[in-house]
């Protein structure tokens, strides 16, 4: 006789669903691989895809059925007679800026960390937290502010300052190499001075008391013992700043067009509105090639550190070295870049939106029109910006949109450091881990061009999201994912699974333990998982600017419409409101979690 397995089948699937209701751990990892492999690796596929397969509208030219495979792409960026002005000579440019950016930023940053670290500079805390702000604004600011500075007459609407006090600048200096290389300095070098700062404070002290107690000058201590101790921050800094530029768009841009000094990132941005996807899927990908190379290489060098080891006891207090006679000289260095990098931008920025005419500072030249005007003279149609609808509707729309993106990012994040955590020795684990880093590595504009690629057009069940905010929602909320996924992976980490077994003991339910456990200890933390990606997207200009369509205007978007039609001050007033809203946010960030970007640097 058959044995009839139903009961033992039904009761097997019961007790499978009760232990799925109180762990769904499994359930959430299945659904976050597909998800992210979606979101992540198929953006990118998408997009390379397109650079080796014949586009619709090129059919007819290379006689082939759309989708097949061909290389004309890649001949036509590499080979082609147009390959100098569409990849060579961009890629040179580009290597230039991003070497000399480098070289910049890392002096820059070396030598204010070790003054504000390492020796007795009045105000070292204070000047410390100031020096991280020019990171913290959008680095297409000190373009911004350049142009109000600096600009001449080539380009229509008002001239910088300087004209308009009688000086004559050459388009060399206005536009071009030389302002990209100075403003991307002096917004990226305090990334090198957070890195230098943190390994300069773990460098053992002893070592170079030691060294003094043998009768060591301070060059050769220098030299021989803390220049090669901070090998690995100096590569970390540099390669990582190389990376930052490479994909850069904003700032060569904006100083870059006037001229037609164009870089990959720029180069990609035509060949788009151009409608070139085959080309731009092949930029696309040496940009991605070259993200991923440095990057790649920044994360073996960290690998590398691990083997210096400098901290040792109570031999790691640090005592201030005495500048003695070369306080005048370094304070001159301190404030100088302060002055150069800070307060010059921003007063450049704000001034030009209060006065008329640039340059002039009589009484009658000061105004408010372009704040709360009805309507400003020399702009047919636009008021002032508390009153222009224009800007109230890209300011809702980049509220709203950067809030969900952050939402969206942050719960990601999340769970993926739920499941890590949880499954920390899984295969599972490690691919989630792995792919929610990937954004990092890919530069924002060949993200920015994968989604617009994968989500142009409807894809099985998934219809074309082209004109709609979600797509810059799913682009911004997968792009800052790193973030939120590192820091949701840590917040996990240190609650441990002690607290959630002993209420699963008790009978209490997946839900129950989440929001009454894990969420309320970890509330600090995963709420900087949702603040971060939303301050990264407030200033965001390279995934909009791609992603944004006609009515659809964000803040960002809408500074470079302003621009584009000559109306500088609305531009600069714009901006003004973004760096605003960012310095609140990062202010209520260290709030809330109570550290700051440079909580690990000591100062008096």
């Amino acid at each position: 006789m058959p044995v009839d397995r139903t009961p033992t089948l039904r009761s097997g699937l019961a007790r499978g669903l009760v232990r799925l209701r109180h762990d769904p751990t499994a359930i959430i990892a299945a659904v976050l691989v597909v998800v992210l492999t979606y979101l992540v690796l198929g953006p990118v596929l998408s997009m390379l895809a397109s650079g080796v397969r014949v586009q619709f509208r090129d059919a007819a030219r290379l006689g082939l059925e759309p989708g097949h495979l061909t290389v004309a792409y890649i001949q036509r960026v590499f080979q082609s007679r147009i390959s100098s002005v569409l990849f060579w000579r961009p890629l040179v440019r580009t290597l230039v800026v991003s070497i000399s950016v480098l070289v910049g930023s890392v002096l820059i940053g070396f030598v204010l960390a070790w003054i504000l670290v390492r020796t007795d500079f009045p105000g070292r805390k204070t000047l410390s937290r100031v020096m991280v702000i020019p990171y913290i604004a959008p680095a297409w600011t000190f373009a911004l502010a350049w142009l109000t500075l600096f600009k001449n007459r080539r380009i229509a609407g008002s001239l910088g300052i300087a004209e308009g006090l009688g000086f004559s600048l050459p388009n060399w200096f206005s536009y071009g190499a030389v302002p990209i290389v100075i403003t991307l300095t002096f917004s990226l070098f305090p990334l090198a001075f957070l890195l230098f700062g943190g390994a300069l404070q773990s460098v053992d002290a002893q070592l170079e008391e030691s060294a003094r107690v043998v009768g060591a000058s301070r060059t050769a201590i220098l030299r021989r013992i803390v220049l090669p101790l901070l090998l690995p921050a100096l590569m970390s800094s540099g390669l990582l700043i190389l990376a930052r530029t490479i994909g850069s768009f904003g700032t060569p841009y904006l100083l870059g067009s006037p001229v037609n000094y164009t870089v990959l990132g720029t180069s990609l941005y035509g060949t788009i509105q151009r409608g070139e996807a085959g080309p731009a899927g092949v930029l696309t990908a040496v940009i991605i090639l070259l993200g991923v190379l440095a990057v790649s290489v920044d994360v073996y060098f960290v690998r590398e550190a691990r083997r210096f080891v400098t901290v040792t006891g109570k031999g790691g207090s640090q005592t201030p070295s005495r500048l003695g006679p070369l306080v005048v000289p370094a304070g001159m260095f301190v404030y100088g870049v302060i002055l150069v990098s800070l307060v010059l931008p921003l007063a450049a920025l704000v001034l030009s939106t209060i006065t008329r005419a640039p340059g002039v500072f009589r009484r009658e030249n000061f105004t408010l029109i372009y704040w709360i005007g009805r309507s400003i003279p020399q702009f047919p149609g636009q008021p002032g910006l508390f009153r222009n609808p224009d800007v109230i509707r890209a300011a809702w729309n980049s509220l709203r949109i950067v809030t969900l993106a952050a939402i969206i990012s942050g719960t990601l994040g999340t769970f993926i450091g739920y499941v890590s955590v949880r499954y920390s020795t899984s295969r599972v684990a490690l691919y989630l881990r792995q792919l929610s880093f990937m954004p990092y590595l890919v530069p924002t504009i060949g993200f920015g061009a994968a989604y617009l690629t994968l989500f142009a057009v409807r894809r099985g069940p998934i219809p074309s999201l082209y004109g709609t905010i979600w797509l810059i929602v799913l682009a911004m909320g997968i792009n800052y994912l790193p973030f939120a996924a590192r820091t949701g992976t840590a917040a996990m980490m240190q609650l441990g699974r002690e607290p959630e077994e002993a209420a699963m003991v008790c009978g209490a339910s997946w839900w129950k333990r989440i929001t009454r456990i894990v969420i309320p200890i970890l509330k600090k933390t995963l709420v900087t998982g949702v603040i971060l990606p939303f301050i990264s997207g407030m200033k965001e200009l390279v995934l909009v600017i791609f992603l944004a369509t006609p009515g659809l205007e964000l803040l960002t978007t809408q500074v470079l419409r302003y621009i584009d039609y000559g109306y500088t001050q609305l531009a600069n007033a714009v901006v003004v409101v973004i760096v605003v809203i960012i310095a609140v946010l990062t202010m209520v960030l260290q709030k809330i979690t109570g550290t700051g970007l440079t909580s690990g640097l000591r100062g008096g």
